[in-house]
Formats: structure tokens, sequence, C-alpha cells
């Protein structure tokens, strides 16, 4: 750049090339006069109008300190591919707090990326609705601008190459549009940390080369459909944080390549479907904070999970006992049950897990002893917790205090059978020491051998 001293009115004219007819010198950056307006008029539609083009002097498609901007060429002539408008890298384009759309945008038409990030966060605006019918864009992207407000366009449905739409953290509201089954191509689908509200198209169902489905954080209400069961490409399906209810549908078993699954802080009910376990490949299982759920965790072949790391099943309402199988998860490192009502003991194999770091029983109605030992707390830890289960004991004997298990009491250690039988004794003596003094005994306190032989004929006498 230390070789170029101009003006900026004279980068402007070159850029643009306003009025003259020309087409300019393509040795440096071979580009129509309309894609170079329409890339300048669009950027300064988000940017501000005192830009004037000069970051993008001398190449806009090739040597220029600006990142965010791509081109390709076709048929001899550069065009841009993709534009990134917000600060993603230290010298990116940066949106103005008036930043507004333009038609120009929609006048790139090999243009097949393109995102905003942190650039509508003042001044309130609504997606165009019209126009994208003119873009080949494979990947659109909206994160997180706050004041981004206004349902989601029902014309994304006719971006029929488009492979990924992402939508995350804006202020987008209404419903879901029907029409985005037309996204035949559609690999990932992220609308997460919205204000949406509705139900979800049963519709979507179709969209057969879905990889990531991302929902969460949204009002979403009514079921699950059930004809998520024919999206058996799936890795990530997230439907967290919103107000779904309902059973959670059989077909959820077909999802056999999904690896992540997020059904938490909901309102499903109906219990756990039994061929969940059909989902051989998940890694991750959230559906916690799902308090209607109920039923319990028997009719499950939790050892089919053998890929599974991380469960979390607490607070779902969940009845009966922990299942001997599911300590068969050879790869578990997370398991959250807390805040049930499941009953009975707390299976020991438990610590023969060999990835386990992290176990959450509280709040149940568990049982009897902890038969876990000294070195097993000491390598869980506080990541080990059963409070809140007040038939609960751990034996007695751990060397440090800090191997105990937080809220939970000792056992009390069984009576021996010499004990037993003073107990026994004192109170039979104490109750009956008139008559025993009738018949010549001595009455004496303390337990003895003579006190168990006057007792004994004491009794015979009696009875």
């Amino acid at each position: 750049m230390k070789d170029y001293i101009i003006p900026i009115g004279i980068v402007f004219v070159f850029f643009v090339f306003v009025g003259t007819g020309q087409e300019g010198d393509y040795s440096i950056a071979p580009m129509e006069r309309r894609e170079r307006e329409g890339l300048y008029y669009a950027i300064q539609g988000f940017v501000g109008k005192w830009w004037n083009g000069s970051d993008l002097y001398p190449d806009p498609c090739g040597w220029t300190p600006i990142q965010g901007v791509s081109c390709d060429l076709y048929n001899g002539s550069w065009y841009v591919t993709s534009l990134n408008i917000g600060p993603v890298y230290d010298n990116s384009l940066v949106c103005a707090p008036n930043a507004q759309f333009t038609h120009h945008l929609f006048e790139l038409k090999h243009l097949k990326s393109l995102s905003f990030y942190n650039c509508f966060s003042q001044k309130a605006l609504t997606i165009p609705l019209s126009n994208w019918e003119n873009l080949a864009l494979e990947t659109l992207e909206f994160r997180s601008n706050p004041s981004l407000t206004g349902e989601i366009p029902t014309t994304f449905g006719s971006l029929k190459s488009l492979q990924s739409l992402v939508l995350l953290e804006n202020g987008l509201t209404g419903q879901l549009p029907m029409e985005m089954v037309n996204l035949v191509n559609l690999k990932r689908l992220s609308l997460s940390g919205n204000r949406i509200v509705g139900q979800i198209p049963a519709t979507w169902g179709s969209l057969n080369n879905l990889l990531i489905l991302d929902l969460s954080r949204n009002f979403l209400s009514g079921p699950m459909p059930w004809t998520f069961g024919g999206l058996t490409s799936l890795l990530k399906l997230d439907l967290s944080q919103n107000l779904l209810e309902g059973k959670l549908p059989m077909g959820i078993g077909n999802l056999k390549n999904l690896t992540l699954l997020d059904l938490s802080n909901n309102k499903f009910s109906g219990g756990l479907p039994q061929n969940l376990h059909e989902m051989v490949s998940l890694q991750e299982m959230e559906i916690s904070n799902n308090p209607n759920i109920g039923g319990d965790l028997l009719g499950i072949q939790w050892e089919s999970f053998q890929n599974l790391e991380f469960l979390d099943l607490s607070d779902m309402g969940l009845r009966g006992t922990v299942p001997n199988s599911m300590t068969e998860l050879k790869r578990l490192r997370f398991l959250g049950l807390t805040n049930n009502s499941l009953s009975g003991t707390i299976p020991p194999r438990f610590e023969a897990m060999p990835c386990i770091s992290a176990i959450y029983l509280h709040g149940n109605n568990f049982s009897g002893r902890i038969e876990f030992s000294e070195s097993f707390y000491g390598k869980m830890g506080s990541r080990f917790r059963a409070s809140g289960n007040p038939n609960l004991c751990y034996s007695v004997g751990l060397k440090e205090s800090s191997h105990v298990p937080f809220g939970v009491k000792h056992c009390q250690e069984k009576e021996s059978n010499v004990e037993s039988m003073e107990k026994m004794s004192d109170g039979f003596w104490k109750q009956n020491s008139h008559f025993v003094a009738s018949l010549g005994f001595p009455i004496r306190s303390g337990f003895n051998a003579n006190k168990i032989v006057v007792i004994f004929l004491v009794w015979i006498m009696l009875f």
C-alpha cells in the first residue's frame, strides 16, 4: 500500500465506476460493474454511508485489508461468493447502529455464503421478506443479533440449494414456517435462542438430509412430531428449554446415528419409550427436568448404550429401582438421577464402571447400605452425592473423614447376641424383680450367667 498515494475520491471512482460507462482495467480486479456496485452498496447499507469502498482497493476479491469478502472466477470475471458482516476478525466489516438491508444484496447472483454476527444490536430490524429466491445460497447465518426481530421469512423455503441455516440468539418471533420443508438439501438447521412459538411442523420429518437440528431455548409447544422418526441421518437433536409436551414418540428409536439427544427442560409425559436403547450411537442423553415423564428404568436395555458418556435423567418423576444393566455402560462418565422417586439399594457395581467420574443420586428414596470402597469415595470426591435419601447409610470405618459421602448417615451396626440378651434380661429382671425376690433369689444389677439361669427358671415357673 506504500506505493499507492491516491485520493479517496479517485478510489471511489475506481471501485464503483459511477457514470463512466467503462469496465476499467481488469488486470487487477476483473469484476463486472453491476457486481462491484452491488457489493459496494450492500456493504454501505450495513456499515454506514461514510464507507467509501477504499477498504476493498485495489482488488475486492484478492489483496485487500478487509476480511469477510470472498470471490470465485466465473467466465473470466470475479463474482462475490461469500460475505461476512460483523466483528468476526480484527479487520472485519462492522455494522453501524442504523444498519439496514438494501436491494443490492440480492443482486449478488453467485453469493453462496452470507453471515451476520453481532450486527443488529441497537435499532430494531426485520429480515427482508422477499428477494431471497434471487440468491443461490448454501449457507445463511444470523448470530447474536438481539435487535433482529419479526418472523422467519417464508421465502427462505425458496433457497433450494441451502445446506446450513443458522438463526442463533436473535430476537425472532412468530411460528416455524411450513415452507422450510422445501429445503431438501438442508443438513444443519439451528434456530436456538429466539422467541419462536407454536408447534413444530410434522412435515419437517421429511428433511431426510438433516444432520443437526437445534430448536432449543424457544417457546415451542405441543408434541414432538412422530415424523421425526424419519430423520434417520440426524447426528444431533436438541429440543431443550421449550414447552413441549405429550409422550415421546416410539419412532425416536429409529435415530440410530444420533450422538446427542437433549430434551431437557420441557413438559413431556408418559414414560420413556421402551425402544430408547435402539439409539446405539448415543454419546450424550439429557432428558432431565421433565417432572411429568414418570415411569421406571426397568424396561430399557441400558447395556446397549455402549457409546454413552453422559446420561442425565434428573427430575423426571422416575420410580422403581436402578437396574444393574446401567452399570454396564463402559464409557459413561456422568450419571444424574437426582430428584426422582427411585428406591431400593444403590447398585455396588457402579464402582466397577471404568470411566465413571460423577454420580448424582440425591433426592430419592434409596435405602440400605452403600457398598462402595474408601478408594471409590476418594476418587469421586464431591462428584458423588446421595444426600436426601433418609433411609440410606454408609459403612462406618472410613479412615478419612473427607471420604464420607456428604449428607448420608453412617449405618448403625447390629447388636451382638450377648448385648441383645443383656438388654432383654435387664428388662425382664426389672419387670419381675419382686417375684424373683419372693423365690429367694438375690436382686443385683448388671449382666452375668447366673441372671440368665434365674430368668430361665422363672420363665418355666410362669409359663
